[in-house]
């Protein structure tokens, strides 16, 4: 599949502005973290990409990704990413197995909390938001307090990052594509 069929595909099943933006915002993370780990850029972006496409269809939250998944799979997506999608719902607890299994599910949460980081800036940009900025925020159990610090602090185990170093590429790619974004 594609990029642009991928993207087809989303706007199919996808109507809320606001959850576009979080799925460019999650497949510009997966790129920059393919990049990293010398994995496929282009199928890991299509994994964050189409990550949540189920979200605005499913009623009930033990549901979300598990649909998903369906629906990859009978799009002919490629298996992996129809695993990494089912995985990346916690709430499933499926462990995660592969290292794009592992990057999206503990990578997502940082696109939606440096969205909070940016939208308190006094310029609403996220191009005002740096590392440290963000990890002092981290900190702050009430500021995005939707943003599971325990998944995000799985990228220790997980991947061998620190939170500091996912933060980061999560910013930078977040900021190459701030223009998409609306920030």
């Amino acid at each position: 599949m594609t990029r642009d069929e991928a993207f087809a595909l989303l706007s199919q099943h996808v109507k809320t502005p606001n959850l576009i933006k979080h799925m460019l915002a999650t497949e510009a993370l997966m790129r920059g973290l393919a990049r990293k780990f010398g994995e496929d850029e282009e199928k890991w972006g299509i994994a964050g990409l189409l990550h949540d496409i189920d979200y605005d269809e499913t009623k009930d939250p033990k549901e979300h990704s598990l649909k998903g998944a369906e629906i990859l799979k009978a799009a002919g997506v490629d298996p992996e990413i129809c695993q990494a999608v089912k995985v990346h719902n916690p709430a499933h607890g499926i462990a995660p197995v592969t290292k794009m299994d592992k990057a999206l599910l503990t990578g997502e949460t940082y696109t939606g909390f440096l969205v909070a980081c940016a939208l308190v800036q006094p310029d609403k940009k996220i191009s005002s938001v740096s590392v440290d900025s963000a990890m002092k925020k981290l900190g702050s159990k009430s500021f995005a307090a939707g943003a599971d610090r325990e998944i995000m602090k799985q990228c220790e185990p997980l991947l061998g990052m620190k939170v500091e170093e996912l933060m980061g590429i999560c910013l930078k790619e977040m900021q190459g594509i701030s223009n998409e974004l609306g920030l």
